[in-house]
């Protein structure tokens, strides 16, 4: 098994706010928005430095996305920022109608999304806004594993020409990943390599993955793990070429399973390779007031529920 060192737990907002400073020291086109949360989207640094740039609209979030699209039609690159909630429910139309629709080059920088936001409770944890975004036209999707994944993410999307929606969180987990890894817009990466079943897993659930993988590989089951971090386009040869040589396949993420990372590589499976699939995601349901780990282990949403699926998804082979 290739070994994975967690190089100290980092939240994933702080990689984007990292990548937001890098990007107003090297590109002048960048320019940031925020609805009024600067410290919890990690914006500060950005803002000190590049006060010119950066455009406070206070809670009006509608008419964030609307000043984004404007910006973007005179050359510059916009970065929003807000919660997932208001990035994604709360602004929808003004999304589709005056960023997607037109192929407008806005960077849709969503914070705090699933449970994982904790206790504000379910009016905050929006566990639709993959499905929305995906289903948007043009909409390419984020949605990284760690701080130096989220990173590395925001420094990409700068360089993309189109619409994108980057889904980061507020909890501090396990930093794993390396530059050696890499970072292509959607291309999904081979984290561990196995023969018996895949495990798919996109954000937060990526380190739970690989700590399943570890669980299985002492019941003598090889896991290969796949980190999907780009939903939409979705790296379609990585997850065929596995899934025809394990023939079987757990997907996982902070989602509910309706509109999700699971249900696209269903759909994919169901064109390309029909096989005996799993979800580890939300059951259709609304999330609560607890903490992160709570919600996780309520929800089902952590390593012992990828192992379970692992051994229902082999024995269903």
């Amino acid at each position: 098994m290739i070994q994975y060192t967690n190089q100290g737990n980092k939240d994933t907002r702080s990689g984007f706010g990292d990548g937001l400073t890098e990007l107003g020291r090297t590109n002048p086109k960048v320019v940031a928005l925020c609805a009024d949360l600067i410290g919890s989207l990690k914006m500060q640094p950005f803002v000190d430095e590049n006060p010119e740039r950066f455009f406070q609209v206070g809670i009006a979030e509608a008419n964030m996305m609307g000043i984004a699209a404007g910006l973007s039609i005179s050359g510059f690159i916009p970065f929003t920022g807000t919660f997932a909630n208001f990035s994604t429910g709360r602004v929808y139309d003004q999304i589709r109608q005056s960023i997607a629709y037109s192929g407008k080059n806005v960077k849709i920088c969503a914070s705090h999304a699933g449970v994982t936001l904790g206790e504000d409770g379910a009016t905050h944890q929006i566990l639709e806004d993959i499905g929305l975004m995906k289903m948007l036209p043009g909409m390419t999707v984020i949605n990284p594993c760690d701080y130096n994944q989220t990173k590395a993410a925001t420094l990409a999307i700068a360089d993309y020409e189109g619409p994108v929606y980057l889904r980061f969180g507020r909890p501090s987990i396990a930093n794993f990943t390396t530059p050696e890894l890499g970072f292509e817009i959607g291309k999904g990466i081979l984290l561990n390599p196995g023969n018996d079943v895949t495990l798919i897993a996109t954000g937060h659930l990526v380190w739970e993955a690989l700590k399943a993988a570890e669980m299985l590989e002492t019941d003598g089951i090889s896991a290969e793990v796949i980190n999907i971090h780009t939903i939409k386009p979705l790296d379609e040869t990585l997850i065929i070429n596995s899934i025809q040589k394990t023939g079987a396949v757990v997907t996982a993420e902070e989602h509910n399973y309706l509109g999700g990372l699971g249900e696209s590589i269903a759909g994919l499976l169901a064109l390309k390779h029909p096989t005996p699939m799993e979800f580890v995601a939300t059951q259709d349901c609304f999330g609560e007031s607890g903490t992160p780990s709570q919600l996780m282990e309520k929800y089902g949403l952590n390593r012992n529920a990828i192992y379970q699926k692992a051994k229902v998804v082999i024995a269903r082979k």
